[in-house]
């Protein structure tokens, strides 16, 4: 069925059609995720595509289609491309998008459900939370990503400890530290599955629901230090 309609007595048409390019931009997994790893902030096409799993082509075409719908931004330096989300107001929109999903569509509900089933029990900290415990010293903020996104930026006060050296946490912090991992974005396995080994070794543990995304999206700074 085709979605063409005649502006004859529909005045409006030619703001519900630019409305729908945006609509149709974000209609696209692959874009989605794109767009979920540039909130933590500018890379480059081929570090993108690399960070992404996609091809390097199919990421091009498919950040070309972003920036028409003016939801990200870049520039050049010298033959290469820098990507970013144009605007916080694009992280405000992809926030309230994914939570709108996540909470009204039962199709959406099921399948985060599914993804998550192994980690039912780990009651996650709100990004909003999180801020709130920034300064407590009983806890232990903790970054799984590589070092080199922890690098590029981080929450304020995390430390840095990848998923497969996760363990080394359990002889060099106190047996009391509350820790609290997170990793890059909302459906990240990373954080989830090193909370789990914490807790499995006793160890107070549990993770920032919907990682650094999450974090960026509520407002929360970064920290290169």
């Amino acid at each position: 069925m085709s979605d063409h309609v005649s502006d004859d007595g529909f005045p409006e048409l030619r703001i519900y059609t630019e409305l729908g390019r945006v609509g149709k931009a974000l209609a696209s997994p692959v874009r989605l995720r794109l767009l979920d790893i540039l909130e933590e902030g500018e890379r480059t096409v081929e570090d993108l595509a690399a960070t992404a799993g996609f091809g390097l082509k199919n990421t091009s075409s498919q950040l070309q289609i972003l920036r028409a719908a003016q939801l990200v931004a870049n520039r050049r330096d010298g033959v290469r491309i820098h990507y970013r989300i144009a605007s916080s107001q694009v992280s405000a929109l992809l926030g309230t998008f994914a939570r709108f999903a996540a909470d009204n569509v039962s199709a959406v509900r099921a399948e985060i459900d599914a993804y998550f089933v192994d980690h039912r029990d780990l009651i996650p900290v709100t990004a909003t939370d999180l801020a709130t415990m920034l300064d407590d010293d009983s806890v232990l903020i903790v970054d799984v990503r590589d070092r080199e996104e922890f690098e590029r930026g981080h929450i304020p006060g995390a430390i840095s400890v990848p998923q497969d050296q996760i363990r080394e946490l359990l002889d060099a912090q106190p047996a009391d530290a509350r820790i609290i991992a997170y990793c890059q974005g909302p459906y990240c396995l990373a954080s989830p599955n090193a909370a789990r080994t914490l807790v499995e070794a006793d160890r107070d543990a549990t993770v920032v629901e919907g990682g650094l995304t999450a974090w960026i999206r509520s407002g929360g700074a970064l920290s290169t230090s």
